[in-house]
Order: C-alpha cells, then sequence, then structure tokens
C-alpha cells in the first residue's frame, strides 16, 4: 500500500451488529407480498444492495411485481427495529487505530441515508472519518463495483483496503482490484470470504485489533 490508500469500511455486520434486525425486515417486508422466502436464504444475502436483493432472494417475477414497493416495506420494518441496532464493541476503537497509523477512513455502505447517519451517531466517529457514503450516491450497489468508486472519490485515494462481513464486500472488492479484509461476523465462512476475494479473514473485532500491525491494515 502506498500513501494514496485509504480503508473503506462497511457498516452493517462490520461495525454495527445490525445484520439479523435486516433478516426480520427483509422477512416482514415479503410476508406483506405473501412472499415467504427462507430466513437462511434471506441472511445469506444481508449485504447485498436493496436494488439487487430482491431478485436474488425471491426471484425476477418478485422483484418485476413488487421489487419498489418491497425496498419501501423493507425500509419501515427496519425503521422499527433501529433502536435494537448496537455498535460493535471496540469498532470506533478500530476507525481510532487506523487514523492512528494514518489511513484515511470511509464508511463504504449502501444504507439508506437516516440509517447511516443513526450508525455515524452509534460510533461516535464523524470526526475520525474521512468521508461515508449511502444508497443515494450509487446507481449499482454491492457486489457491483460503484460503492468502492464512490468511496474512494471521496478519499482522493487511488487504492484502498476493504474491510468486511460478507461474501458481497469481497466480491465488489475484487471487480474493483482491491485487497479485502473479512470478519467472520457475517456468518460467511472463513473459506466464502476468501473465496469471494478477501486476503485475510479474523474471527471478530478483537481478533483483528490484536492483529493491526501484522497485516494488510499496518501503517501505510
Amino acid at each position: 500500500m502506498t500513501s494514496d490508500s485509504a480503508v473503506l469500511l462497511d457498516v452493517d455486520g462490520t461495525l454495527v451488529d445490525s445484520n439479523y434486525q435486516h433478516v426480520i425486515a427483509w422477512a416482514r417486508a415479503f410476508a406483506r407480498f405473501d412472499l415467504t422466502p427462507s430466513l437462511w436464504r434471506v441472511h445469506r444475502h444481508v449485504g447485498m444492495g436493496g436494488d439487487q436483493f430482491v431478485q436474488a432472494v425471491a426471484g425476477p417475477p418478485a422483484e418485476e411485481r413488487h421489487g419498489d414497493a418491497l425496498r419501501e416495506a423493507w425500509v419501515e420494518e427496519f425503521d422499527k427495529l433501529l433502536d435494537e441496532v448496537h455498535a460493535v464493541p471496540r469498532a470506533t476503537e478500530l476507525i481510532r487505530g487506523l487514523r492512528k497509523r494514518g489511513w484515511p477512513v470511509v464508511l463504504a455502505t449502501s444504507g439508506k441515508p437516516q440509517h447511516v447517519d443513526r450508525f455515524l451517531d452509534l460510533l461516535g466517529a464523524r470526526d475520525l472519518l474521512t468521508a461515508w457514503t449511502t444508497s443515494d450516491e450509487v446507481d449499482r450497489t454491492k457486489p457491483a463495483t460503484d460503492l468502492i468508486e464512490v468511496a474512494l472519490g471521496k478519499t482522493g485515494a487511488e487504492r484502498g483496503v476493504m474491510v468486511g462481513d460478507s461474501r458481497w464486500d469481497f466480491e465488489s472488492s475484487r471487480r474493483a482490484g482491491l485487497p479485502g479484509v473479512g470478519l467472520l461476523t457475517g456468518g460467511f465462512s472463513r473459506e466464502e470470504l476468501r473465496d469471494a476475494g478477501a486476503d485475510e479473514v479474523y474471527t471478530d473485532l478483537d481478533d483483528l485489533l490484536d492483529h493491526l500491525d501484522e497485516g494488510l491494515l499496518r501503517a501505510p
């Protein structure tokens, strides 16, 4: 890594413990339209952007008939669960540690603006971050590369390291030519994350912080 590199942090499942709230919200949204995809399938797609989520989980007919309405229903259902979402322990410590080592840090998320704003409050890290993204800034979300391109553009960096917890983070980073650091907190196995493009995989933030100076996230 050179000095023109940044760290791109996923948020859901990586910095805030929200993955299971997303599963519940999507399940309730699908149920409004008498759709009942298995919860394991819903869970396996958390981390994929909503623009692609409906078709991936429930098939093309569901997207064609109900796509936008389903996404609106998901927002309504997730809003009801926001108070149950908490920052992952030591998440802010990770951001602080990365900045101390000289990294520009950007949250590369396709979350809705109001959700990202809530998570920024939970992390208490606005002053530590170089920038953050929202779904309003991209046409296509993970595993497309749009978010990575926007995130890098906001930092002025040419290269970066992706940190995330789902295969979609690393399918995206691999397409963009970026190395990745994975966490098992999203429910994907070590092998799945590596197969998707993660170069390093840690159990959780505790494990990552214990090895911060030994891998891709050591000082640029």
